[in-house]
């Protein structure tokens, strides 16, 4: 599997829910496992089924979250000189030159994308656009409504 970019926080965030996994839901399952069997028929037993299910889905994301932390390429921004250009991790603030409308994004690895908080996936049409641009770029961005315009107004190495 080919490396993976994440942000400090974001390995942070995935190490917290291993964690959790591991030390309380985990546990919690088999503990359900074990309730569910002492019911009888295992068969005809739904409580054993949800909670095997459960588990399933459980072992699932911590076997993906420890393969994600493995392929982890950590990118401290912070320790990179600002040149002005826009790379994984920095933080962007574009005027859409069509609304006048000005937004501030983080640029992150697709496990840490939150649209709501404006921290966007490196693999997204609006990252890709402006991924090795300059402050006070003009940059075209496909979407899905038609071409937008945007000028980087400033990028920020937080």
């Amino acid at each position: 599997m080919k490396q993976i970019p994440m942000t400090l926080f974001g390995v942070e965030k995935l190490r917290e829910e291993l964690e959790y996994l591991k030390s309380v839901r985990r546990p919690k399952i088999i503990a359900d496992i074990a309730d569910a069997r002492e019911y009888g028929d295992l068969k005809e037993n739904s409580e054993y089924h949800a909670a095997r299910e459960q588990q399933g889905f459980c072992e699932g994301r911590i076997q993906e979250i420890e393969e994600k932390l493995s392929n982890a390429q950590v990118i401290d921004i912070t320790k990179i000189p600002n040149t002005g250009r826009v790379i994984f991790g920095a933080t962007v603030s574009v005027l859409n030159l069509d609304s006048e409308e000005e937004v501030t994004y983080r640029i992150v690895g697709d496990d840490e994308a939150d649209f709501k908080k404006n921290l966007i996936s490196v693999n997204s049409p609006m990252a890709r656009g402006l991924i090795g641009k300059e402050q006070g770029d003009v940059v075209v961005i496909k979407t899905p409504g038609g071409d937008v315009d945007y000028k980087i107004l400033k990028v920020k190495y937080l």
